[in-house]
């Protein structure tokens, strides 16, 4: 017999419990401050009325991991748009399935 219950999902992450406060202090510190800080918050709200519903902390991890992900990748996304990309050889996708119709 296990202990476990066999209903309960397993969560793959679990940040560490002052994770999301040091996040909003990342976001905070931020240029994009007035664009981040409100929309991690509604994010973060969001998932917490979920959490208080069916008693899962997975909603709040992915908060965070996904907001964790846009912090690490932000610089890379400034370099690249920095650096004079040409995207005039960018298709479409949405057009070009318009014009098969």
């Amino acid at each position: 017999m296990s202990a476990q219950p066999d209903h309960a999902p397993v969560t793959p992450y679990a940040p560490a419990p002052g994770a999301p406060a040091e996040l909003l202090a990342q976001l905070r510190a931020d240029e994009r401050a007035a664009q981040w800080v409100p929309a991690f918050e509604r994010e973060w709200s969001a998932a917490l009325e979920e959490s208080r519903r069916t008693f899962s902390l997975a909603g709040l991890y992915e908060v965070v991991q996904v907001w964790q992900g846009r912090i690490a990748s932000a610089p890379a996304v400034d370099a690249f748009v920095a650096s004079g990309y040409d995207d005039s050889e960018f298709i479409d996708m949405a057009e070009l399935r318009g014009r098969r119709r």
